[in-house]
């Protein structure tokens, strides 16, 4: 390479490390408001402003994004955007072939999950309450204002009325008024069948409603219709079902009867749950059944007898929620029946004397 060339090549180098400097220098000094405009030319028109100044906006696209006084904070990607509270909007956005609805906060970052159909709001007593309805089922999940779930469940049904907050499932209807941000539970109605007996339990005392969920409702009822079960039937394959304790807590029907040779329940006319008295602080509880039954049962003079009689059963239970209540025992409240007098025997010679006499 000559020298004349060699200078055209080191004048280009110069010229081209200048010309990167310069625009180095341009984007960085480049004012703040000016790298926005770009970000500024889609905020086509303000839809909703919350009490801290910022706002929902709309593309002039059919789309919508968040903005606060200096910049866009999310992006106009969302379908539809509500202003939801604590620094978080309910969003809708097209997933496959679906509008789905979810949770996002101010800088887009989802909160909640776009599984849901539908996405109401409600106000009641101070109490913001969101009703999310499921795109796949139609169950329901309640949230409260910071959109964390009242309960770790859907529900088949939920309704919001003069009564309250009245929610379902297949076990039972469950209703709770709202407070402060709080659900209180007002009622429980739970529906069963156990051995073809159907029953149903109410439940209307606050002060237990106050300890109880759902969910420990249900858990006890499932644990207490397992044991009645066993007690009937005998068989030991269920109380691992109810139990990994002591299984002799559990005790059959008049076990130690001798007489008996076999028991069949017929009905539950009544079946209540009561909180006892604890000892250790742990919140106990009782499921009081009572239990229409038959008794096949030989009576001391060897004789085959039917005895219909009501028991009460009592399944005790542990714990203060649904992740720790446990069953400690099942049994009756009588250890054997109370048997009708048995009939004299009239021996063949006793019965032909009185019949001489008349």
């Amino acid at each position: 390479m000559n020298k004349r060339t060699r200078l055209i090549v080191s004048l280009l180098f110069a010229v081209i490390i200048v010309l990167a400097a310069a625009i180095t220098r341009f984007y960085v000094n480049v004012p703040e408001n000016m790298q926005s405009d770009n970000n500024k030319s889609e905020i086509v028109s303000t839809v909703e402003t919350d009490s801290a100044g910022n706002i929902i906006f709309s593309n002039g696209k059919g789309s919508f994004g968040i903005a606060d006084s200096v910049r866009i904070t999310a992006n106009p990607e969302w379908q539809m955007l509500e202003f939801a509270g604590d620094g978080r909007c309910i969003a809708s956005k097209k997933i496959g072939s679906e509008i789905l609805f979810g949770c996002i906060d101010y800088d887009g970052n989802v909160i909640t999950p776009f599984i849901y159909r539908e996405i109401k709001q409600y106000i009641i007593n101070n109490s913001t309450i969101y009703c999310a309805e499921s795109a796949v089922d139609g169950s329901y999940v309640l949230y409260n204002e910071n959109f964390m779930p009242f309960f770790r469940r859907s529900w088949d049904t939920c309704d919001f009325g003069e009564d309250g907050i009245v929610i379902t499932d297949k076990s039972g209807t469950y209703t709770f008024s709202a407070d402060s941000g709080e659900l209180l539970f007002k009622s429980a109605s739970v529906s069963g069948e156990v051995m073809a007996c159907p029953y149903n339990l109410n439940i209307y005392s606050r002060v237990l409603l106050s300890k109880l969920s759902p969910s420990i409702i249900e858990k006890m009822i499932s644990d207490a219709e397992k044991y009645l079960e066993y007690a009937y039937t005998l068989k030991d394959g269920i109380l691992p079902e109810i139990t990994s304790g002591n299984f002799s807590s559990f005790v059959p029907a008049f076990a130690n009867d001798t007489n008996i040779i076999s028991r069949k329940m017929l009905g539950i006319p009544e079946i209540h749950i009561y909180s006892v008295s604890s000892n250790d602080g742990i919140p106990k509880y009782d499921v009081s059944v009572n239990a229409d039954t038959e008794i096949i049962y030989y009576d001391e003079y060897g004789e085959r007898k039917s005895l219909y009689d009501n028991y009460r059963i009592s399944v005790k239970f542990s714990g203060s929620s649904e992740n720790d209540i446990y069953a400690v025992s099942g049994k009756f409240e009588l250890d054997s029946p109370v048997y009708p007098e048995p009939e004299p025997v009239i021996e063949e010679n006793q019965e032909q004397n009185i019949m001489t006499v008349n």
